[in-house]
């Protein structure tokens, strides 16, 4: 999908990050927490899912009603992808971890 056809999908959502000094990122627009560990947090949003990557990551502040999230730790990368795609992987990744 090109910028252009996303910007022609007007969804009408507003989803706010705010990433404090790398080490805190408050997170808005959350719809469902997919998986966590220490190093990465996979956060299924209103655009998107969302992955934080890092080192020593936690969520501090999970809050469904007003659907924002805050993960502290030392944040190194912040990425979104389609919804289909990442769950793809996702139960891929969970079958090797089950096996």
């Amino acid at each position: 999908m090109t910028i252009d056809e996303r910007k022609a999908m007007s969804t009408g959502v507003i989803q706010n990050l705010i990433l404090e000094n790398r080490g805190k990122l408050s997170i808005s627009g959350v719809l469902d927490v997919l998986s966590f560990d220490d190093q990465v947090v996979i956060l299924e949003t209103e655009l998107g899912l969302l992955t934080v990557k890092g080192e020593n990551i936690r969520i501090n502040k999970l809050s469904i009603d007003t659907s924002e999230v805050i993960v502290e730790g030392d944040i190194a990368s912040l990425s979104y992808s389609d919804k289909d795609s990442e769950k793809a992987k996702g139960s891929s990744f969970m079958s090797k971890i089950f096996k």
